[in-house]
């Protein structure tokens, strides 16, 4: 059998190496030292200085289209992926664990960043045009199936064996080796799976022009608006950026700190599980939305659709509600419209990388991106100590308000993103 030729052997896991190590090292690593017992604090700066390889990737990317095959590349960063996540596993019962884990967190991260650039590339250049349209549904759907088993089957498997165990360290000792184990067999899956041969690569090569990088990079920063574009960027997610950093601490901490007092099982449950399905559908929704009447429509409804849930939170908050369906109702609410908010978002950065070096300049807009989440979350943790939760929540939805302010003033095609008519 010829599996060159049937990209749904490979395109589905290839997907799932991308987002589940983002996953377990944004995400999962926040409810994982919050269980072992680092603070707030130490939580919002060192995992958000984990986004830092996601910021700087475009530096480091034309070394992966000058060196080796993009295969070679994503089959070596996911088998030091593997690698990474077994020792963290190992690591974990040992005196100064933390410091250990998050160097060990490091390496995996650019190694993430490297196989996200070696998978972006192989796709478009083992794919025709024809199929590559259509697939992009499949690779979102599977990279956020990644992020549903990353923050929901991995944290609640951990909270069933801290359970288990009655000892958080070796619950999540024996969680991270599973993670590395998995990853091992999705390495392995795609060494088998994936295309041997980079079949189009040479028709690419003849069809991009002869830049330099540099070329590339400075004309990124002549783009009409460009100033705006930028300060818009780094601002629009500077709500949601201590919002993602805190929100598992806040679900996690007793009542007596301000906490809602969950166990992690019903975490993995609620926010990785519930949460990501009602992403998911909300995403699909947005694109819809925005297929049918364009980003001018929808871009201000979906921005406030993305923010103005975070008052569920603020509700939580103050009044501590006993039943868990109110956490249950809030999650998801805040989920469905992070999703469907999120689509306008990542829609207008596909138009900010618009023109010639389209893949660099669309890897300079999401570094810019991941700069506005990392830079918010290292303070998140101190501001939330200093403001109580209640106070931090209300925080979180005023700092949302520059962004919007700064989205009214963009300018873009007015159909831009609306399918065409044309058959």
């Amino acid at each position: 059998m010829k599996i060159d030729n049937k990209p749904w052997f490979w395109i589905p896991l290839l997907n799932f190496a991308s987002g589940l190590p983002y996953a377990i090292i944004i995400s999962v690593s926040v409810i994982m030292y919050k269980n072992l017992g680092i603070t707030n604090e130490d939580i919002g700066v060192y995992t958000s200085l984990l986004y830092l390889p996601w910021v700087i990737k475009p530096l480091w990317s034309p070394l992966i289209e000058l060196i080796g095959t993009k295969r070679k590349w994503f089959l070596l960063m996911q088998l030091i992926i593997s690698i990474a996540f077994l020792l963290v596993g190992f690591t974990l019962p040992l005196n100064g664990f933390f410091i250990m884990t998050l160097s060990i967190f490091w390496v995996a991260a650019f190694a993430s960043a490297s196989n996200d650039i070696a998978s972006d590339g192989f796709y478009l250049l083992v794919l025709p045009e024809d199929k590559q349209s259509f697939f992009i549904g499949i690779r979102s759907t599977f990279y956020r199936l990644s992020m549903l088993a990353g923050n929901g089957l991995v944290v609640l498997f951990a909270g069933y064996l801290e359970h288990k165990f009655g000892d958080n360290t070796k619950a999540w000792s024996y969680t991270m080796i599973c993670v590395g184990l998995l990853m091992a067999f999705i390495t392995v899956y795609n060494f088998i799976f994936t295309p041997k041969n980079e079949i189009n690569a040479v028709k690419n090569h003849k069809e991009t022009p002869n830049q330099s990088f540099g070329t590339i990079f400075a004309s990124f920063f002549k783009k009409k608006q460009i100033g705006l574009i930028l300060t818009f960027i780094l601002v629009f997610r500077l709500g949601e950026s201590q919002l993602l950093k805190m929100l598992s601490p806040f679900l996690l901490d007793p009542k007596e700190l301000g906490g809602m007092g969950l166990d992690t099982e019903a975490v993995g449950i609620i926010y990785g599980t519930c949460g990501v399905a009602a992403l998911t559908i909300g995403g699909i929704l947005g694109g819809i939305a925005i297929s049918k009447q364009g980003l001018t429509k929808w871009m201000f409804p979906m921005f406030l659709a993305m923010h103005l849930p975070i008052l569920g939170f603020i509700l939580l908050a103050f009044f501590h509600p006993t039943s868990i369906y109110y956490i249950y109702a809030v999650v998801i609410v805040e989920q469905f419209g992070y999703g469907f908010g999120f689509t306008a978002f990542m829609m207008y950065l596909i138009h900010v990388a618009e023109g010639e070096s389209k893949t660099a300049h669309y890897a300079l807009a999401t570094g810019f991106m991941a700069l506005g989440m990392m830079l918010p979350g290292m303070l998140s943790g101190f501001i939330q100590k200093y403001l109580g939760y209640q106070n931090f929540f209300i925080w979180v939805l005023l700092a949302t308000i520059p962004g919007l302010i700064l989205s009214r003033f963009l300018t873009f095609p007015k159909d831009f993103g609306k399918k065409s008519e044309e058959v």
